[in-house]
């Protein structure tokens, strides 16, 4: 639903800022994260448990956003933490793809994902496709207990924030025409 609109001039492109959502254009899709983000966990196994501990070192914080994750991450936090988390699949089983279609659809604006870099993965592709979803479409991500302090922290937390993300769909458009 559109609640706002501005009208800007950028590199002589015409572009509609659309508050709480997104507005597509030739150029770039302009996203809006909300003031209440919406945020993937997710932890490999070896960092279940230092994930579960910033959670609630952080859970004032984090009780004020829509949480989601991966399986048994998602219901460990929810467990140890009293945190509402939504949870998808096990990782290896397609839960880092399904949270990587969340991103696609608009649904995840910032993702916590302690992987472990010392531990071979079975599902590394799918891992390695979330990463690249979450590049494609400039979500925030945090791979360690550090950036996540970081980005928690950060005075985009308490409100909106929007970025441009090229439109990929009109990339992909102007190169098929080329051909």
């Amino acid at each position: 639903m559109v609640r706002d609109f501005r009208i800007i001039r950028h590199i002589g492109i015409k572009i509609t800022f659309v508050t709480g959502g997104m507005y597509m254009d030739n150029e770039y899709i302009t996203f809006t994260i909300g003031k209440k983000k919406r945020i993937a966990l997710i932890a490999h196994d070896g960092k279940k448990m230092e994930l579960i501990e910033w959670c609630q070192k952080n859970k004032s914080i984090l009780q004020n956003h829509f949480l989601c994750g991966t399986g048994t991450t998602a219901r460990m936090i929810s467990e140890y933490t009293d945190l509402p988390v939504k949870g998808y699949n096990s990782g290896p089983l397609g839960g880092d793809q399904q949270i990587g279609a969340k991103i696609v659809e608009g649904n995840i604006d910032f993702v916590i994902f302690f992987s472990d870099p010392l531990e071979a993965q079975p599902h590394d592709p799918d891992v390695k496709a979330l990463l690249r979803i979450a590049q494609v479409y400039d979500i925030p991500i945090a791979n360690n207990r550090a950036t996540a302090d970081f980005m928690i922290t950060s005075k985009f937390m308490d409100e909106e924030y929007e970025h441009q993300v090229i439109n990929f769909r009109q990339k992909v458009i102007d190169r098929a025409n080329t051909l």
